[in-house]
């Protein structure tokens, strides 16, 4: 007899239960995100120095050259 295959659900796969690795969430007061961190104005300083080399690279090299 022939039986077309059938597509699993997810919920066949993933039991649902204690699995023993729920500890993921820990230590997230060590654990600080990009947005989170604060910054110097030196570093704002740093970042728009960059940003002006890099305009100027992409937009005034090829207008000096051409």
């Amino acid at each position: 007899m022939y039986r077309e295959p059938v597509a699993s659900r997810m919920s066949d796969d993933h039991h649902a239960g204690d699995h023993g690795h729920d500890d993921h969430h820990a230590d997230e007061s060590g654990r600080v995100t990009s947005p989170m961190q604060e910054f110097s104005m030196g570093q704002v300083t740093t970042g728009i120095v960059v940003l002006a080399v890099g305009l100027a690279v992409t937009f005034g090299l090829p207008l000096f050259l051409a």
